[in-house]
């Protein structure tokens, strides 16, 4: 539930509002960005807000269940810092996204009115164009690792160790018996050989000798 200043909730029952949308992106590395759809600068909370360069706000898109809502915009973010060099570099890949409603003569007085994140990034013929998913996209973000028996890690990468010019034209199929017989690094094998297959855990106990769980 959002929660309103008394003199913002005043502002607003007044009928006469002075309001505009302020898009704070935030990237990964923690350069912050401010765009408003006004045609003056705001300054909130320490972030300037440039005029010109937010989109038109359509809609916001949401549901009741765990799949992520999106955002419907028009046109593009334009600013001096969103350059091509740092879109190919996928610096603006997965940036948070903040949208607030500012009244732009206290913007002291404001509220947050979506947040999310950029996907479907482009670099269109006006500007930097990106789809926007919600918050609840972190429930569809993998975490950790998989518990399976082949290495996840790449052949020749940090976590493989192996040095690729010692075995020219070898791939690898990830299963240990490769790593340690093909490449002698049974040490930082990525997977988990000895996990109990299904026909393990779907046994039975023994038809002699039970000694209370063991086969």
């Amino acid at each position: 539930m959002r929660t309103l200043s008394n003199a913002f909730a005043d502002h607003l029952g007044s009928g006469v509002t002075t309001l505009c949308h302020g898009w704070r992106l935030t990237r990964s590395d923690g350069l912050v960005l401010g765009l408003t759809d006004h045609d003056h600068a705001i300054t909130l909370d320490g972030v300037t807000y440039a005029p010109g360069g937010a989109p038109e706000l359509i809609s916001f898109n949401s549901n009741a269940g765990l799949q992520p809502g999106s955002a419907d915009v028009r046109g593009a973010f334009e600013h001096d810092a969103l350059t091509e060099a740092d879109l190919k570099a996928g610096l603006w890949s997965g940036a948070r996204v903040d949208v607030l409603r500012i009244n732009w003569q206290a913007p002291d007085q404001n509220e947050m009115v979506w947040s999310g994140y950029l996907s479907e990034i482009t670099h269109g013929e006006t500007g930097f164009e990106a789809g926007l998913v919600s918050l609840k996209a972190d429930f569809e973000r993998p975490l950790g690792r998989v518990y399976a028996r082949l290495c996840d890690a790449a052949l020749g990468d940090a976590r493989c160790g192996v040095t690729l010019a010692q075995f020219p034209g070898l791939a690898c199929d990830h299963q240990f018996q490769t790593c340690r017989d093909t490449f002698s690094n049974a040490e930082n094998f990525r997977g988990f050989p000895h996990m109990p297959g299904p026909d393990a855990v779907l046994q039975g106990p023994a038809s002699s000798g039970n000694t209370g769980g063991k086969r």
